[in-house]
């Protein structure tokens, strides 16, 4: 029996999709090489690159296109392919969410770094300066966690008015995202 809902199921897809071109469009933007080559291994820096490849990598990764055949006519099978494509459509801003927040934390890390090095290089009188960016960096990069941006991106939808009743669940987002390692 159609549950008349697959306006919305569409319309949520479209969200979504628009979310994460948005999202893909600020990651691919982000700087992945320092000005000077000697900082190509700090750690804000490693982290930005790794960023840009986890972006490839979640534009690239295909998605699962096998719909199992439902039973109740072309608008269940219909609801079928749309919860399927939200799935993907979900996990992938998901990610992307998760890799620009990463670069984010990144690009504040570059600007810590340049306020103790004044455009000097670093020497031994910038150590626990520079130490410090590096373990701020650990934290904010900690704190970015699966569980904090499948919230912060639901309650996010939900103050837009989206429709968001069918959404997967974080569970199901983490076996997608595995599913694609």
């Amino acid at each position: 029996m159609a549950d008349g809902l697959n306006e919305q199921r569409t319309v949520r897809v479209a969200d979504l999709l628009s979310d994460f071109r948005t999202l893909q469009y600020w990651i691919a933007a982000a700087p992945v090489d320092p000005e000077d080559q000697d900082d190509y291994y700090t750690e804000g820096w490693a982290a930005l690159r790794q960023c840009s490849i986890d972006g490839q990598h979640i534009l690239n990764c295909a998605a699962e296109t096998r719909v199992p055949r439902v039973r109740g006519g072309p608008e269940e099978q219909e609801k079928a392919e749309l919860q399927q494509v939200m799935l993907d459509a979900f996990a992938r801003r998901h990610e992307g969410q998760k890799i620009y927040l990463r670069q984010q934390a990144a690009q504040r890390w570059i600007s810590w770094r340049d306020q103790v090095l004044q455009g000097q290089r670093p020497h031994s009188g910038h150590t626990s300066q520079l130490s410090a960016c590096d373990a701020q960096l650990r934290v904010e990069l900690a704190a970015i966690t699966d569980d904090s941006i499948y919230s912060d991106m639901r309650s996010s939808d939900y103050q837009m008015g989206r429709w968001t009743h069918e959404d997967p669940s974080l569970r199901h987002i983490q076996r997608w995202v595995r599913a694609r390692r």
